[in-house]
């Protein structure tokens, strides 16, 4: 029994192994490519956010605008917050599909394939 099943995480591969993973290039190459997705959506989801909540507390005659019967500029703008997410997700969810998962699964190919 190996050090790491004795822990408790039962997958029977090395720290060693795993170190050696985590120093590849194509951990790194996967890192950059999460991290040049996340923080940049993440930073212009956050700010989009704190758009919609300033204006709705500063900017009571915008948000109060009707646009078509009692539908206003303030409920367009925090059904679109939903629509956002809904995008953002999707965004994510194919870019991960292209760029991120083939490195990934190349990676556990070589830990799985490195650690028997």
């Amino acid at each position: 029994m190996s050090a790491t099943d004795q822990n408790g995480s039962g997958s029977g591969i090395d720290a060693e192994t795993w170190a050696a993973a985590q120093s590849s290039p194509e951990f790194a190459q996967l890192r950059k490519r999460l991290r040049n997705f996340v923080f940049p959506v993440s930073a212009l989801f956050l700010v989009w956010y704190l758009v919609y909540v300033l204006l709705a507390d500063y900017a009571h005659g915008f948000m109060s605008i009707k646009l078509v019967g009692n539908i206003n500029v303030g409920l367009v703008l925090g059904l679109l917050q939903f629509v956002s997410t809904f995008v953002i997700t999707t965004w994510y969810v194919r870019y991960a599909n292209k760029n991120l998962d083939p490195v990934a699964e190349k990676i556990r190919e070589n830990v799985e394939g490195g650690g028997k």
